[in-house]
C-alpha cells in the first residue's frame, strides 16, 4: 500500500522499514519533552528523582510456531497462555504512562527470570530506594531488593483459615491490586497496535517493533498531557 501511495517498488518501502525500525526502538520513552528513559537503569533513576512508584509486568505476544525440526522450538510456548508467544517486561509509572519496555523472551521464560536477566535485582539492591509494584509472579524479589519489588501477600494459612485472616487477606490483596491496575492499562495502550496483539513477522524482528511502538506510545501520552496543561 504504501509502495502504490508513493510511487515507489515495494522493496524501497520494505528496506526502508528495516532501518527506520532499530532507529525508533533505540529512541526509548519519552517522559517529558528533551527526556527519554532508554534503559532500565535509567528508569529507575527516574523513579528515584521524581519520588513515585514504579509498576512493572510482563505480557505475551502471540508469534508463529517455529518450523517443525528446530530444537528451540518448544521455547516459545508459553505455560501460561499455552500458545506461540514472546514475553516482554512493562514498566509504566504510578499513572500508567509507559517508561519501559524490554527486549523480548521465548513465552517459555517466567517473569521473575526475565526480570532478573534485565539485571532488575541488581539495579534495585545496590540503587536507590524505590518502590516497585508487581504481581505474584515477582514474588521473591522482596526479600532480594531490600523490600523495593512489593508483591501480593502471601497466605500463612493454607487450610482452616480463620474468618478474621481471610478478610484481612482480601483487603490487603484488594489494596495492592487497585495500586498496581494502572499497569493493566498502559499494556493495554500497547495492545491496540495490531503488531502487539500477534505478531506474523519474523521473530528476531519483535523486540525492535515492541521498543519502538512504546516509544511512539509514550511520545503521544506526552504530547496529549502537555496540551492539557497547556489548555
Amino acid at each position: 500500500m504504501l509502495a502504490r501511495w508513493f510511487d515507489m517498488d515495494r522493496s524501497t518501502v520494505t528496506r526502508a522499514i528495516g532501518e527506520i525500525r532499530p532507529l525508533l526502538a533505540e529512541r526509548g520513552c519519552t517522559v517529558s519533552p528533551g527526556l527519554r528513559l532508554r534503559t532500565l537503569a535509567e528508569v529507575v533513576d527516574h523513579l528515584r528523582a521524581s519520588r513515585k512508584a514504579g509498576i512493572v509486568d510482563g505480557t505475551e505476544i502471540r508469534v508463529r510456531r517455529p518450523a517443525a525440526g528446530r530444537k528451540d522450538r518448544d521455547k516459545f510456548v508459553s505455560g501460561k497462555n499455552k500458545q506461540n508467544a514472546v514475553k516482554t517486561m512493562v514498566v509504566t509509572g504510578g499513572d500508567g504512562r509507559v517508561l519501559f519496555c524490554s527486549p523480548t523472551m521465548p513465552g517459555s521464560c517466567a517473569d521473575i527470570t526475565h526480570a532478573r536477566q534485565l539485571g532488575l535485582v541488581k539495579l534495585l539492591a545496590d540503587g536507590p530506594a524505590v518502590e516497585i509494584l508487581a504481581d505474584a509472579g515477582y514474588q521473591g524479589l522482596g526479600a532480594q531488593t531490600g523490600g523495593r519489588v512489593v508483591t501480593p501477600p502471601h497466605r500463612k494459612f493454607k487450610k482452616n483459615a480463620p474468618d478474621w485472616y481471610e478478610q484481612m487477606h482480601e483487603r490487603q490483596r484488594k489494596a495492592h491490586s487497585s495500586r498496581r491496575i494502572r499497569v493493566e492499562h498502559g499494556i493495554a495502550h500497547l495492545k491496540n497496535w495490531r503488531a502487539q496483539a500477534r505478531h506474523l513477522g519474523r521473530r528476531e524482528h519483535v523486540s525492535d517493533i515492541v521498543q519502538a511502538v512504546a516509544g511512539l506510545l509514550s511520545h503521544q501520552q506526552t504530547a496529549d498531557l502537555t496540551s492539557a496543561r497547556e489548555v
